[in-house]
């Protein structure tokens, strides 16, 4: 890919140019770059409600991070901020060592959003040619559309496309600027699976060449599948980050699934003693969290109150649930520090 021309300030150190810096080679970022995304104390409020309370988050060029919570958590207040849509009421905010809207207007900084932005009596092919006229730095308009995967209905008006379609022009529009970081909130919000699927193949493939990617999705499936890291944000603020393996480790415990062969007190006995922090009865099957998985099997079995046993290790929609539950107490932000020295903090 051709460089971009990223002159700037003095005071500012030089971005990536491009995601040139691929990650296919299987090699950590270079450190000697700024940051992709650089938030320190940041806070957030409209009126008396704090949408945002002091989060602290370091994305290194090259990364693929998932941004997961329930909904008003905060995670399209941060990424507002992130592409420079809205200042923060407090904290600092810079995306590769400039102010966000510095490098949007670079082109650095792109983004795929839910809806809007499109004007729907001229064609795909003719929307994304008008992004590409507003930059001074872009690649081909038909090499934007063919890693969207929108080559195909290019010549179509907007308005006669799908959701999942309109999605995929939005990603191109987004790529027409060589962005070095890219920014996707809810992209896949309304569309099918098999729409899903084929988008984030897409996505990932472009990720591949070193771009870097931050998403916010509903769907634990796609930070899972796609994701090198996951930042869990509840209530404001990071209560987890880490890859997926250490945000499943963050909740203890393993989950024991049975059907039963005894009834309600026999099982109350069995597990008496035991440290069950969980048991959820549906008719004749039993799941309950426990650390020490191998007791309950033994009293269950040796027993003879249960067969079919399963013991399972909790998974990304436990951790969850777990670490965004209201009734959980609230923990301070964590620190900054880089993805491969940053523990997971559990609520």
């Amino acid at each position: 890919m051709s460089s971009r021309n990223t002159e700037r300030p003095s005071a500012a150190p030089a971005p990536p140019q491009g995601p040139a810096h691929s990650r296919s080679a299987g090699t950590a970022p270079a450190t000697s770059l700024p940051a992709a995304i650089d938030l320190r104390g940041l806070h957030k409020s409209f009126g008396t409600v704090d949408a945002v309370r002091g989060i602290d988050l370091r994305v290194r060029p090259g990364e693929v991070v998932a941004l997961l919570g329930p909904n008003g958590a905060g995670k399209t207040t941060t990424i507002d901020m992130i592409l420079g849509l809205s200042r923060p009421t407090g904290g600092e905010v810079s995306t590769f060592g400039m102010m966000p809207r510095q490098a949007v207007d670079r082109g650095l900084v792109t983004a795929v959003m839910q809806s809007g932005g499109l004007l729907p009596d001229i064609t795909v092919r003719e929307t994304v040619a008008l992004t590409a006229s507003l930059f001074s730095h872009r690649i081909d308009v038909d090499d934007a559309l063919r890693r969207a995967g929108a080559s195909d209905f290019a010549p179509r008006t907007v308005k006669k496309c799908s959701g999942g379609q309109q999605q995929r022009l939005r990603f191109a529009m987004a790529l027409v600027s060589d962005p070095a970081l890219l920014v996707l909130d809810e992209p896949t919000t309304g569309m099918d699976v098999e729409g899903r699927r084929s988008f984030w193949e897409a996505i990932h493939a472009d990720a591949d060449e070193g771009r870097t990617v931050v998403f916010a999705t509903h769907y634990l499936q796609e930070a899972d599948a796609y994701a090198d890291r996951i930042v869990l944000i509840s209530r404001g603020r990071i209560v987890a980050d880490g890859t997926t393996a250490e945000v499943r480790a963050s909740v203890s415990g393993r989950t024991v699934r049975a059907t039963l062969t005894c009834g309600p007190t026999e099982l109350r006995r069995a597990l008496a003693g035991l440290d069950v922090r969980h048991v959820e009865v549906l008719g004749d099957s039993v799941s309950l969290t426990a650390d020490d998985t191998d007791a309950v099997a033994t009293a269950l079995l040796s027993g003879r109150l249960a067969k079919d046993l399963e013991i399972t290790s909790r998974g990304l929609e436990d951790a969850f649930i777990a670490l965004t539950a209201d009734t959980a107490p609230e923990a301070g932000p964590p620190s900054p520090s880089s993805r491969s020295s940053r523990p997971v903090h559990p609520l």
